[in-house]
């Protein structure tokens, strides 16, 4: 799939469906139960230039009819994942997940986790402490979806620690294919020199979407953001051999996705590497220059552990 078959329409035959317009124009067109995956960032009703700031409560109200129908489609071993921030009014914040909870709730999906977005970067509150994470509050529509936990490990903390005593002495302690990355992930957020930025101002960085893929889904399984903006989630989905479905309603950010889908399909699209660690001014020599990725055959974003074999013992490797 080095060329990315592209509909503004739903089928079957598409690699990524695309339409300009509102997601409850297109919602309706796909079939139930066809997402493993939903994972959006909605707006938060702060009045950016791709919303109309509303009365919270009508928010919610808009928020659910979205929600409802993304529910419907969603497959049965599928998930959804919506990430959210804080709902300013007047100085005073509103947890939005607090406030979405219950709309989740009353449909039977299953929280599994709320996910912390930790990140260094963003505005500098006067009269508060400024804020540094936005959530990610995951459930899944039963107990039997999928999780697919080995793909995204990150490297032990100490890979080569073995228990010192009792029947497993001399063992590595720790699972040799890296660690569980826990609830609370840090991650850069899109700003003015992140290798990804676009003109969109609450713009994903693509290794927070690809940690959702990796684990939620597998190859061919399609991925739905209603809210898909500049086209973050296609981006990460396509790169791993997933199909995407999104709406947006600001027709730059449609071209904007589009173009960062050509540049992907040959092999010009520069993304922050999955693997590179937070930048530590104490130690540059850790950083790692921005990756190129291509569609299809071409190069992709390693898994968190691109260099296993440092994890796993000698004789062990398969």
């Amino acid at each position: 799939m080095d060329k990315v078959s592209l509909s503004p329409v739903f089928t079957h035959t598409a690699d990524f469906v695309l339409l300009e317009g509102d997601c409850l124009e297109l919602l309706p067109q796909v079939p139930d139960g066809t997402a493993k995956l939903v994972v959006t960032s909605p707006p938060y009703n702060l009045g950016k230039e791709y919303e109309k700031r509303l009365s919270l409560d009508t928010y919610l109200h808009q928020q659910h009819k979205v929600i409802q129908e993304c529910f419907r489609i969603l497959h049965p071993k599928g998930s959804i994942c919506w990430q959210v921030g804080n709902y300013v009014d007047n100085g005073e914040i509103i947890p939005l997940d607090v406030k979405l909870f219950p709309l989740f709730e009353s449909l039977g999906l299953r929280m599994r986790n709320r996910i912390v977005w930790q990140f260094g970067h963003g505005l500098h509150a006067s009269r508060r402490f400024s804020g540094r994470y936005e959530v990610i509050i995951w459930f899944t529509k039963g107990d039997d979806y999928t999780f697919n936990l080995d793909a995204v490990r990150e490297p032990q903390k100490y890979p080569q620690k073995k228990y010192f005593k009792g029947p497993r002495r001399g063992e590595l302690s720790g699972n040799p294919l890296g660690k569980n990355p826990s609830d609370i992930w840090e991650i850069p957020n899109v700003k003015a020199n992140h290798v990804e930025k676009t003109d969109h101002p609450c713009q994903f960085p693509v290794e927070l979407i690809e940690r959702l893929v990796l684990s939620m889904t597998d190859p061919g399984d399609w991925v739905l953001d209603p809210f898909i903006g500049t086209g973050t989630t296609a981006i990460a989905a396509l790169m791993h051999g997933r199909k995407a479905i999104g709406a947006e309603i600001v027709p730059k950010y449609v071209e904007i996705a589009k173009e960062r889908i050509r540049l992907a399909e040959n092999g010009k699209l520069r993304v922050r590497p999955m693997d590179r660690p937070v930048y530590d001014p104490a130690a540059p020599s850790r950083s790692m220059p921005p990756r190129d990725v291509q569609f299809g055959e071409g190069p992709k974003q390693p898994s968190l552990l691109e260099g296993r074999e440092d994890y796993i013992p000698a004789g062990e490797a398969q």
